[in-house]
């Protein structure tokens, strides 16, 4: 079955049946139809070649995700959701995904420089990306549509990108604990040049002191998003006698877990706990973790679509998503109604 085949069986040229395979706006709806009817029936699969000369496009979306390899790969909750709706965001539009993997250091200068110059992807989607990054010098100079996931730290005003409103999902929890009478909350952030780790420290400054509470720096362990983070940085402040910790991550958070139980700690009696992005483990952490569910797997699709959307020229850049989140209570906080303030 070739082009010449399905134009003799919908009574149209070949010319025609090609126009209407590369989305020709000019073609007759009823015609559109007819020969779509034909391809469908006959399992038809057009050239992506023959259709790349026309359309000029590869149909490939390029997904940079800045991070090693063992971190990549060890994730059993946050890249795979990403990754599951990066791939039903591009499959339905019959796109194909092409991984770039690595932590894009500057000693990977020769890796930045292939993904750049690379001809065969129509658009780059990049996952959190700290703000010094130096992929970054790049991203001006890119010739094709970029979409970012989570908010960039550099060029937020020049760049399409989807995230959560942290600002608001931080203040969110902090006001849980608040309204649970807790009074000295501490926080451990996440990479302090990534933006998402930025909003959630400021929602949860804004929360403090939006009750009247002090913000004190002691209070506040600057951190990254894994458990070692969560483990020294609750060793860091038992000093200074927290009696909950909003914690950037939910990796952060089971390690603050296994910290308060080496330290002979009860939560939520003596400690109460909550994370940030819902990711499997914390259904199933001891005590079950109390934590801000982010969409992590619709942010992949909904980028995956903008971007498609950008190549496409339905949309016009910058465009800037953001999607709701929800504050799931388990039971690393304690009570499940607020205790009387103090």
């Amino acid at each position: 079955m070739n082009l010449e085949d399905i134009a003799k069986k919908a009574g149209v040229s070949r010319s025609t049946v090609s126009r209407v395979i590369n989305d020709d706006p000019n073609v007759n709806a009823l015609t559109r139809e007819k020969v779509w009817q034909i391809i469908r029936a006959e399992n038809f699969h057009p050239n992506p070649s023959a259709r790349a000369l026309v359309t000029r496009r590869t149909e490939i979306v390029g997904v940079v995700i800045p991070t090693s390899e063992n971190i990549f790969f060890t994730d059993n909750s946050y890249f795979p959701q990403l990754l599951a709706g990066l791939n039903y965001g591009t499959r339905d539009l019959e796109y194909a995904l092409l991984l770039w993997l690595g932590e894009l250091t500057a000693a990977d200068d020769n890796l930045i420089r292939r993904i750049s110059n690379n001809r065969q992807m129509d658009g780059i989607i990049i996952a959190s990306m700290e703000g010094h990054h130096p992929f970054f010098a790049m991203i001006p100079r890119l010739r094709y549509p970029v979409v970012m996931i989570d908010r960039p730290m550099l060029y937020e005003d020049r760049l399409s990108y989807v995230t959560v409103d942290n600002i608001a999902a931080a203040e969110m929890a902090v006001e849980h604990l608040i309204k649970l009478g807790r009074r000295r909350i501490a926080h451990i952030t996440g990479h302090p040049n990534i933006g998402d780790a930025q909003d959630r420290l400021q929602g949860y400054k804004n929360a403090l002191q939006r009750a009247g509470l002090p913000i004190l720096p002691e209070l506040i362990i600057p951190g990254h998003f894994n458990r070692n983070a969560g483990y020294d940085g609750l060793r860091q402040l038992l000093p200074h006698k927290p009696d909950a910790i909003f914690a950037a991550g939910d990796t952060i958070a089971i390690g603050i877990l296994q910290a308060a139980r080496d330290a002979g700690l009860t939560v939520p009696d003596d400690l109460s706990v909550i994370g940030f992005d819902d990711i499997d483990v914390a259904s199933q952490s001891f005590p079950m973790l109390t934590t801000v569910r982010q969409p992590v797997q619709q942010k992949g699709e909904k980028a995956a679509r903008l971007l498609i959307d950008l190549i496409e020229g339905r949309a016009i850049g910058p465009q800037h998503i953001i999607l709701p989140t929800e504050l799931v209570v388990r039971h690393s906080c304690g009570a499940s109604s607020p205790l009387p303030l103090r």
